[in-house]
């Protein structure tokens, strides 16, 4: 149990960090943009926990898997359209193509990153 807790405290942080960090390249990192990056950063939280246990991304069998590691982009990008959809009827405003995909391309990074790490440490503590 403690390993899942681990991956989704881990995936919650670095849905944070996503979000941050797409926020100060368009340097908007202060905290005037807090609504904003809630507005971003809740549909984003939501979006990937619907779809990431369908995809078994919190099951450790395939947690642990290298083989497995495919799932984290599709996630990212099944989670992108919905994401942007939930924004957009946050922000009153269009979700717009090129922002679903910078998403996702941001977010199956970001959690390829993340997951990359813990599957590594993972692994170094088994051996």
């Amino acid at each position: 149990m403690k390993e899942r807790s681990q991956l989704v405290l881990g995936d919650l942080v670095a849905l944070v960090v996503i979000t941050l960090t797409g926020f100060a390249t368009h340097g908007e990192i202060d905290t005037v943009y807090l609504p904003r990056m809630l507005a971003t950063l809740t549909p984003l939280v939501i979006s990937w926990f619907l779809v990431a246990p369908w995809l078994a991304l919190f099951d450790l069998e395939v947690a642990s898997s290298l083989k497995s590691i495919w799932r984290i982009s599709l996630a990212a990008f099944l989670a992108a359209p919905m994401m942007a959809v939930l924004r957009a009827a946050v922000l009153g405003t269009a979700a717009l193509p090129l922002f679903v995909l910078v998403m996702g391309v941001s977010t199956a990074l970001g959690m390829l990153a993340w997951r990359g790490i813990w599957l590594f440490y993972g692994k170094r503590q088994q051996g």
